[in-house]
Protein backbone atom coordinates (compact mmCIF):
# COMPACT_ATOMS: atom_id res chain seq x y z
CA UNK A 1 0.00 0.00 0.00
CA UNK A 2 3.09 2.65 0.96
CA UNK A 3 4.46 1.40 -2.31
CA UNK A 4 2.05 1.90 -4.13
CA UNK A 5 1.27 5.58 -2.44
CA UNK A 6 4.52 6.76 -3.37
CA UNK A 7 4.28 5.43 -6.91
CA UNK A 8 1.04 7.77 -7.15
CA UNK A 9 3.11 10.11 -5.23
CA UNK A 10 6.13 10.14 -7.58
CA UNK A 11 3.82 10.25 -10.74
CA UNK A 12 1.99 13.13 -9.55
CA UNK A 13 5.25 14.90 -9.20
CA UNK A 14 6.44 14.13 -12.83
CA UNK A 15 3.32 15.11 -14.68
CA UNK A 16 3.51 18.22 -12.26
CA UNK A 17 6.85 19.14 -13.38
CA UNK A 18 6.22 18.73 -16.99
CA UNK A 19 3.06 20.65 -16.80
CA UNK A 20 4.73 23.38 -15.51
CA UNK A 21 7.54 23.15 -17.75
CA UNK A 22 4.82 23.35 -20.58
CA UNK A 23 3.22 26.82 -19.05
CA UNK A 24 6.68 28.06 -18.93
CA UNK A 25 7.56 26.96 -22.28
CA UNK A 26 4.34 28.37 -23.63
CA UNK A 27 4.58 31.52 -21.87
CA UNK A 28 7.97 32.22 -23.43
CA UNK A 29 6.37 31.64 -26.31
CA UNK A 30 3.75 34.33 -26.00
CA UNK A 31 6.47 36.73 -24.89
CA UNK A 32 8.99 35.95 -27.83
CA UNK A 33 5.63 37.42 -29.50
CA UNK A 34 5.35 40.62 -27.90
CA UNK A 35 9.07 41.25 -27.24
CA UNK A 36 10.56 43.67 -29.61
CA UNK A 37 12.47 46.83 -29.00
CA UNK A 38 10.68 50.37 -30.52
CA UNK A 39 12.93 52.52 -32.51
CA UNK A 40 13.24 55.78 -30.24
CA UNK A 41 10.94 58.54 -30.79
CA UNK A 42 13.52 61.90 -29.83
CA UNK A 43 16.77 60.30 -30.70
CA UNK A 44 16.97 62.14 -34.37
CA UNK A 45 19.19 59.80 -37.40
CA UNK A 46 22.33 61.20 -36.31
CA UNK A 47 21.92 60.61 -32.65
CA UNK A 48 21.19 63.78 -31.78
CA UNK A 49 18.51 63.91 -28.56
CA UNK A 50 15.37 65.86 -29.04
CA UNK A 51 14.68 67.83 -26.11
CA UNK A 52 12.28 70.85 -27.20
CA UNK A 53 9.76 71.40 -29.43
CA UNK A 54 11.73 73.32 -31.43
CA UNK A 55 14.32 70.50 -32.39
CA UNK A 56 11.22 68.43 -32.98
CA UNK A 57 9.86 70.39 -35.54
CA UNK A 58 13.29 71.24 -36.90
CA UNK A 59 14.82 67.85 -36.94
CA UNK A 60 12.96 64.93 -35.46
CA UNK A 61 9.85 65.53 -37.32
CA UNK A 62 10.60 65.93 -40.98
CA UNK A 63 12.89 62.57 -41.10
CA UNK A 64 10.17 60.21 -39.28
CA UNK A 65 7.13 61.45 -41.75
CA UNK A 66 9.65 60.97 -44.52
CA UNK A 67 9.78 57.40 -43.76
CA UNK A 68 6.46 56.70 -43.52
CA UNK A 69 5.51 58.82 -46.77
CA UNK A 70 8.23 56.98 -48.70
CA UNK A 71 8.04 53.62 -47.04
CA UNK A 72 4.40 52.53 -45.57
CA UNK A 73 1.49 54.86 -47.01
CA UNK A 74 3.59 56.39 -50.29
CA UNK A 75 3.68 60.21 -51.45
CA UNK A 76 1.16 61.67 -53.53
CA UNK A 77 2.98 62.40 -56.88
CA UNK A 78 1.54 65.78 -57.27
CA UNK A 79 -1.00 68.51 -56.92
CA UNK A 80 -4.80 68.65 -57.69
CA UNK A 81 -7.72 70.56 -56.53
CA UNK A 82 -11.54 71.10 -57.29
CA UNK A 83 -12.55 72.96 -60.50
CA UNK A 84 -16.02 73.51 -59.03
CA UNK A 85 -18.21 73.53 -56.15
CA UNK A 86 -21.70 72.43 -57.37
CA UNK A 87 -24.62 73.58 -54.29
CA UNK A 88 -26.83 69.99 -54.40
CA UNK A 89 -28.91 71.08 -51.54
CA UNK A 90 -29.29 74.04 -48.24
CA UNK A 91 -32.00 72.84 -46.15
CA UNK A 92 -31.77 74.90 -42.52
CA UNK A 93 -34.89 72.94 -41.49
CA UNK A 94 -33.40 70.06 -41.20
CA UNK A 95 -33.79 67.05 -38.52
CA UNK A 96 -36.52 68.73 -37.22
CA UNK A 97 -35.65 72.49 -37.58
CA UNK A 98 -32.27 72.00 -34.95
CA UNK A 99 -29.82 71.57 -38.08
CA UNK A 100 -28.65 73.17 -41.29
CA UNK A 101 -27.99 70.35 -44.16
CA UNK A 102 -25.75 71.17 -46.83
CA UNK A 103 -24.85 69.02 -49.67
CA UNK A 104 -22.14 69.66 -52.37
CA UNK A 105 -20.41 68.41 -54.87
CA UNK A 106 -16.52 68.78 -55.71
CA UNK A 107 -15.67 68.46 -58.96
CA UNK A 108 -11.53 67.29 -60.00
CA UNK A 109 -10.76 67.36 -63.39
CA UNK A 110 -7.40 66.73 -65.78
CA UNK A 111 -7.41 66.59 -69.18
CA UNK A 112 -10.38 64.12 -70.00
CA UNK A 113 -10.58 62.41 -66.32
CA UNK A 114 -12.54 64.05 -63.39
CA UNK A 115 -13.94 62.52 -60.34
CA UNK A 116 -16.74 64.25 -57.70
CA UNK A 117 -16.67 63.70 -54.46
CA UNK A 118 -20.26 64.65 -52.75
CA UNK A 119 -20.22 66.29 -49.32
CA UNK A 120 -23.05 66.17 -47.30
CA UNK A 121 -22.69 68.25 -43.94
CA UNK A 122 -25.38 68.93 -41.11
CA UNK A 123 -24.55 72.30 -38.71
CA UNK A 124 -26.15 73.16 -35.52
CA UNK A 125 -29.08 75.74 -36.61
CA UNK A 126 -27.27 78.57 -34.76
CA UNK A 127 -25.47 82.15 -36.06
CA UNK A 128 -22.32 81.13 -34.86
CA UNK A 129 -19.48 79.26 -36.84
CA UNK A 130 -19.54 75.27 -35.51
CA UNK A 131 -16.40 72.97 -34.95
CA UNK A 132 -17.06 70.37 -36.92
CA UNK A 133 -16.06 66.17 -37.15
CA UNK A 134 -15.24 65.45 -40.42
CA UNK A 135 -15.37 61.93 -41.39
CA UNK A 136 -15.31 59.28 -44.20
CA UNK A 137 -18.36 57.01 -44.08
CA UNK A 138 -18.13 53.12 -45.76
CA UNK A 139 -21.88 52.86 -47.62
CA UNK A 140 -22.74 56.49 -49.02
CA UNK A 141 -24.07 59.48 -47.15
CA UNK A 142 -27.33 58.10 -47.30
CA UNK A 143 -26.58 55.25 -44.47
CA UNK A 144 -25.72 57.78 -42.15
CA UNK A 145 -29.25 59.08 -41.76
CA UNK A 146 -32.65 58.06 -42.81
CA UNK A 147 -33.69 61.87 -43.48
CA UNK A 148 -34.71 61.21 -47.11
CA UNK A 149 -33.27 64.23 -48.42
CA UNK A 150 -29.84 62.66 -48.32
CA UNK A 151 -28.84 62.28 -51.94
CA UNK A 152 -27.70 59.26 -53.12
CA UNK A 153 -24.63 59.44 -55.10
CA UNK A 154 -23.78 57.60 -58.43
CA UNK A 155 -20.71 57.29 -59.79
CA UNK A 156 -21.09 57.15 -63.85
CA UNK A 157 -20.38 53.77 -64.59
CA UNK A 158 -23.68 53.60 -62.49
CA UNK A 159 -25.69 56.37 -63.91
CA UNK A 160 -28.28 54.02 -65.93
CA UNK A 161 -28.73 51.64 -62.80
CA UNK A 162 -32.11 49.39 -63.12
CA UNK A 163 -34.99 49.43 -60.91
CA UNK A 164 -33.66 46.82 -58.40
CA UNK A 165 -29.97 48.54 -57.56
CA UNK A 166 -32.26 51.58 -57.05
CA UNK A 167 -34.34 49.74 -54.48
CA UNK A 168 -31.32 48.13 -52.81
CA UNK A 169 -30.00 51.65 -52.49
CA UNK A 170 -33.08 53.14 -51.01
CA UNK A 171 -33.19 50.28 -48.54
CA UNK A 172 -29.62 51.23 -47.11
CA UNK A 173 -30.75 54.39 -46.13
CA UNK A 174 -29.91 55.03 -42.63
CA UNK A 175 -28.56 51.43 -42.88
CA UNK A 176 -25.29 52.94 -40.75
CA UNK A 177 -27.41 55.35 -38.24
CA UNK A 178 -25.95 53.38 -35.04
CA UNK A 179 -22.53 54.51 -35.78
CA UNK A 180 -22.92 58.42 -36.09
CA UNK A 181 -25.02 59.74 -33.21
CA UNK A 182 -25.86 62.49 -35.65
CA UNK A 183 -28.51 64.13 -33.26
CA UNK A 184 -25.82 63.87 -30.12
CA UNK A 185 -23.29 65.71 -32.45
CA UNK A 186 -25.77 68.17 -33.27
CA UNK A 187 -27.32 68.83 -29.85
CA UNK A 188 -23.42 69.55 -28.59
CA UNK A 189 -22.83 72.27 -30.95
CA UNK A 190 -20.82 70.10 -33.59
CA UNK A 191 -21.56 69.60 -37.03
CA UNK A 192 -20.70 66.63 -39.04
CA UNK A 193 -19.34 66.43 -42.63
CA UNK A 194 -19.11 62.95 -44.18
CA UNK A 195 -18.56 61.46 -47.50
CA UNK A 196 -18.60 57.91 -49.06
CA UNK A 197 -14.30 56.96 -49.08
CA UNK A 198 -15.39 55.46 -52.94
CA UNK A 199 -15.68 58.65 -54.39
CA UNK A 200 -12.26 59.46 -54.13
CA UNK A 201 -10.76 56.20 -54.20
CA UNK A 202 -12.91 52.97 -54.94
CA UNK A 203 -11.97 50.16 -52.43
CA UNK A 204 -10.01 47.24 -54.67
CA UNK A 205 -6.86 46.78 -55.74
CA UNK A 206 -7.25 48.49 -58.85
CA UNK A 207 -5.51 51.83 -59.58
CA UNK A 208 -7.06 52.45 -63.12
CA UNK A 209 -9.59 54.82 -61.47
CA UNK A 210 -10.16 57.37 -58.81
CA UNK A 211 -7.99 59.87 -57.83
CA UNK A 212 -4.40 58.12 -58.68
CA UNK A 213 -5.80 58.10 -62.45
CA UNK A 214 -5.94 61.71 -62.56
CA UNK A 215 -2.07 62.83 -61.47
CA UNK A 216 -0.09 59.42 -64.08
CA UNK A 217 3.07 60.61 -65.60
CA UNK A 218 2.21 59.96 -69.20
CA UNK A 219 2.53 56.23 -69.81
CA UNK A 220 1.69 55.36 -65.77
CA UNK A 221 -0.84 52.84 -65.17
CA UNK A 222 0.17 52.15 -61.18
CA UNK A 223 1.70 54.33 -58.38
CA UNK A 224 5.42 53.94 -58.22
CA UNK A 225 6.64 51.92 -55.36
CA UNK A 226 6.82 54.51 -53.26
CA UNK A 227 3.51 56.65 -53.90
CA UNK A 228 0.22 56.63 -52.83
CA UNK A 229 -1.89 53.22 -52.02
CA UNK A 230 -5.28 54.08 -51.33
CA UNK A 231 -4.90 55.32 -47.78
CA UNK A 232 -2.94 57.72 -48.85
CA UNK A 233 -5.38 58.66 -51.12
CA UNK A 234 -8.39 58.54 -48.84
CA UNK A 235 -5.60 61.27 -46.41
CA UNK A 236 -5.44 63.24 -49.59
CA UNK A 237 -9.02 63.99 -49.85
CA UNK A 238 -9.66 64.95 -46.22
CA UNK A 239 -7.07 68.06 -47.36
CA UNK A 240 -9.08 68.67 -50.53
CA UNK A 241 -12.45 68.62 -48.42
CA UNK A 242 -10.44 70.39 -46.23
CA UNK A 243 -9.80 72.95 -48.64
CA UNK A 244 -13.55 73.82 -49.11
CA UNK A 245 -14.26 73.83 -45.28
CA UNK A 246 -12.26 76.94 -44.66
CA UNK A 247 -14.39 78.54 -47.53
CA UNK A 248 -17.71 77.37 -45.29
CA UNK A 249 -18.91 80.63 -43.02
CA UNK A 250 -20.83 78.22 -41.32
CA UNK A 251 -17.76 75.93 -40.16
CA UNK A 252 -14.76 77.17 -37.78
CA UNK A 253 -12.00 76.05 -39.74
CA UNK A 254 -9.45 75.71 -36.72
CA UNK A 255 -11.77 73.33 -35.17
CA UNK A 256 -12.28 70.96 -37.60
CA UNK A 257 -11.72 67.41 -35.95
CA UNK A 258 -10.77 64.22 -38.25
CA UNK A 259 -12.63 60.98 -37.04
CA UNK A 260 -12.16 57.63 -38.80
CA UNK A 261 -13.02 53.55 -37.80
CA UNK A 262 -10.54 50.87 -38.61
CA UNK A 263 -9.28 51.31 -42.17
CA UNK A 264 -10.39 55.12 -41.62
CA UNK A 265 -9.25 55.71 -38.54
CA UNK A 266 -5.61 54.94 -40.52
CA UNK A 267 -6.49 56.97 -42.83
CA UNK A 268 -7.47 60.02 -40.04
CA UNK A 269 -4.08 59.21 -38.10
CA UNK A 270 -2.13 60.05 -41.80
CA UNK A 271 -4.25 63.07 -42.84
CA UNK A 272 -3.63 64.34 -39.64
CA UNK A 273 0.06 64.06 -39.76
CA UNK A 274 0.05 65.42 -43.23
CA UNK A 275 -2.34 68.22 -42.93
CA UNK A 276 -1.79 70.62 -40.23
CA UNK A 277 -4.52 72.69 -40.17
CA UNK A 278 -6.65 69.29 -38.54
CA UNK A 279 -7.01 70.86 -35.29
CA UNK A 280 -7.80 67.23 -33.39
CA UNK A 281 -7.52 63.52 -34.62
CA UNK A 282 -9.67 60.36 -33.66
CA UNK A 283 -8.72 56.94 -34.58
CA UNK A 284 -11.40 54.55 -34.00
CA UNK A 285 -10.30 50.63 -33.60
CA UNK A 286 -7.25 51.49 -36.43
CA UNK A 287 -4.80 48.62 -35.78
CA UNK A 288 -2.26 46.89 -37.75
CA UNK A 289 -1.03 50.43 -39.99
CA UNK A 290 -2.51 52.75 -38.00
CA UNK A 291 -2.27 53.07 -34.34
CA UNK A 292 -1.33 49.27 -33.07
CA UNK A 293 2.49 49.27 -32.61
CA UNK A 294 3.61 46.28 -35.99
CA UNK A 295 6.59 45.04 -33.80
CA UNK A 296 4.34 43.17 -31.46
CA UNK A 297 2.76 41.26 -34.23
CA UNK A 298 -0.38 40.54 -32.01
CA UNK A 299 -3.82 40.45 -34.26
CA UNK A 300 -3.39 41.32 -37.88
CA UNK A 301 0.36 41.71 -38.90
CA UNK A 302 1.88 43.49 -41.89
CA UNK A 303 2.12 40.16 -43.86
CA UNK A 304 -1.50 40.21 -43.12
CA UNK A 305 -3.08 43.50 -44.05
CA UNK A 306 -0.87 43.62 -47.64
CA UNK A 307 -2.35 40.12 -48.89
CA UNK A 308 -6.13 40.81 -48.39
CA UNK A 309 -5.48 44.41 -48.94
CA UNK A 310 -2.41 44.60 -51.32
CA UNK A 311 -3.63 48.40 -52.64
CA UNK A 312 -3.97 50.59 -49.12
CA UNK A 313 -0.67 50.87 -48.96
CA UNK A 314 2.71 51.77 -51.12
CA UNK A 315 4.49 49.00 -52.48
CA UNK A 316 7.38 49.81 -50.91
CA UNK A 317 5.59 48.55 -47.43
CA UNK A 318 5.53 44.78 -48.89
CA UNK A 319 9.13 45.00 -47.93
CA UNK A 320 8.54 44.49 -44.01
CA UNK A 321 6.20 41.20 -44.65
CA UNK A 322 7.22 39.51 -41.83
CA UNK A 323 10.27 41.99 -41.33
CA UNK A 324 8.66 44.25 -39.13
CA UNK A 325 11.52 44.64 -36.91
CA UNK A 326 13.66 46.00 -39.96
CA UNK A 327 10.96 49.21 -40.13
CA UNK A 328 12.88 52.29 -38.78
CA UNK A 329 9.37 53.83 -37.41
CA UNK A 330 6.49 52.27 -35.43
CA UNK A 331 2.80 53.25 -34.96
CA UNK A 332 3.61 55.53 -31.83
CA UNK A 333 5.96 57.62 -33.90
CA UNK A 334 2.56 58.12 -36.38
CA UNK A 335 0.90 59.40 -33.32
CA UNK A 336 3.61 61.39 -32.57
CA UNK A 337 3.80 63.59 -36.26
CA UNK A 338 0.08 64.70 -34.88
CA UNK A 339 1.78 66.68 -31.52
CA UNK A 340 1.08 69.08 -30.55
CA UNK A 341 -2.75 68.94 -31.16
CA UNK A 342 -5.11 66.58 -29.50
CA UNK A 343 -5.24 62.96 -30.69
CA UNK A 344 -7.26 60.14 -29.63
CA UNK A 345 -6.78 56.63 -29.87
CA UNK A 346 -9.75 54.48 -29.21
CA UNK A 347 -10.24 50.29 -28.86
CA UNK A 348 -12.53 47.52 -27.93
CA UNK A 349 -12.26 44.42 -25.90
CA UNK A 350 -13.25 42.17 -28.24
CA UNK A 351 -11.37 43.68 -31.20
CA UNK A 352 -8.56 41.75 -31.15
CA UNK A 353 -7.23 41.71 -34.62
CA UNK A 354 -6.52 45.20 -34.25
CA UNK A 355 -4.84 44.57 -30.86
CA UNK A 356 -6.08 47.00 -28.07
CA UNK A 357 -3.15 47.15 -26.00
CA UNK A 358 -0.83 47.68 -29.07
CA UNK A 359 -3.25 50.65 -29.80
CA UNK A 360 -2.23 51.93 -26.02
CA UNK A 361 0.95 50.93 -26.04
CA UNK A 362 1.71 53.62 -29.29
CA UNK A 363 -0.59 56.01 -27.59
CA UNK A 364 0.85 55.89 -24.52
CA UNK A 365 4.81 55.53 -26.34
CA UNK A 366 3.69 58.75 -28.75
CA UNK A 367 2.98 60.72 -24.97
CA UNK A 368 6.50 61.28 -24.94
CA UNK A 369 6.82 64.25 -27.41
CA UNK A 370 3.34 65.72 -25.69
CA UNK A 371 5.21 65.85 -22.87
CA UNK A 372 8.11 68.03 -24.16
CA UNK A 373 5.70 70.45 -25.31
CA UNK A 374 4.16 70.56 -21.72
CA UNK A 375 1.01 68.91 -22.94
CA UNK A 376 -0.29 66.17 -21.09
CA UNK A 377 -0.13 62.55 -22.14
CA UNK A 378 -0.74 58.84 -21.60
CA UNK A 379 -0.16 59.03 -17.81
CA UNK A 380 -0.79 54.98 -17.06
CA UNK A 381 1.13 52.31 -17.64
CA UNK A 382 -1.30 49.30 -18.11
CA UNK A 383 -4.04 48.54 -20.57
CA UNK A 384 -6.80 50.41 -18.64
CA UNK A 385 -10.04 48.86 -17.38
CA UNK A 386 -12.61 48.76 -20.14
CA UNK A 387 -14.88 51.89 -20.10
CA UNK A 388 -12.51 53.92 -18.32
CA UNK A 389 -11.39 56.69 -20.42
CA UNK A 390 -8.07 59.22 -20.04
CA UNK A 391 -8.58 62.64 -21.60
CA UNK A 392 -5.33 64.43 -21.60
CA UNK A 393 -3.86 65.97 -25.24
CA UNK A 394 -3.48 62.60 -25.50
CA UNK A 395 -6.56 60.73 -25.07
CA UNK A 396 -7.56 56.80 -24.61
CA UNK A 397 -10.14 54.41 -23.80
CA UNK A 398 -11.09 50.77 -24.29
CA UNK A 399 -14.42 50.01 -24.52
CA UNK A 400 -16.42 47.06 -24.38
CA UNK A 401 -17.69 45.37 -27.07
CA UNK A 402 -16.48 44.63 -30.75
CA UNK A 403 -14.64 46.43 -33.83
CA UNK A 404 -17.65 48.86 -34.17
CA UNK A 405 -18.44 52.87 -33.60
CA UNK A 406 -20.94 53.09 -30.85
CA UNK A 407 -22.60 55.96 -28.69
CA UNK A 408 -19.98 55.39 -25.83
CA UNK A 409 -17.44 56.20 -28.31
CA UNK A 410 -19.22 59.46 -29.68
CA UNK A 411 -20.10 60.54 -25.79
CA UNK A 412 -15.67 60.91 -25.23
CA UNK A 413 -15.34 62.41 -28.50
CA UNK A 414 -17.55 65.21 -27.91
CA UNK A 415 -16.55 65.32 -23.62
CA UNK A 416 -12.81 65.14 -25.47
CA UNK A 417 -13.55 67.89 -28.10
CA UNK A 418 -15.34 70.40 -25.31
CA UNK A 419 -12.01 70.08 -23.42
CA UNK A 420 -9.43 71.18 -25.92
CA UNK A 421 -11.90 73.84 -27.38
CA UNK A 422 -14.16 74.85 -24.86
Amino acid sequence: MVKKTLLSLICFVFIFKLSAQGNIENNANKNDLISYKLPKLLISNSGKKISTPREWENFRRGEIYSYFANNIYGIVPGELNFQEVEVLDFDKNALGGKAIRKQVNLIFKKGKKSIVMTLLIYFPNKKIKSPVFLAYNFEGNHSVNDDPSIIIYRSKENESTNEKNEETRENKRGGRESRWALNKIIDSGYGLATIDYNNVDPDKNDFSDGIHSLLYKFGQIKPAKNEWGSISAWAWGMSRIMDYLETEELIDPKKVILFGHSRLGKTALWAGATDLRFSMVISNNSGCGGAAISRRRIGEKILDINTNFPHWFAKNFHNFNENESSLKVDQHMLIALIAPRPVYVASASEDTWADPEGEFLAAKEASLIYNIYGKKGIGIDKLPSTNTPFHGSVGYHLREGKHDVTDFDWEQYIIFANKHFR
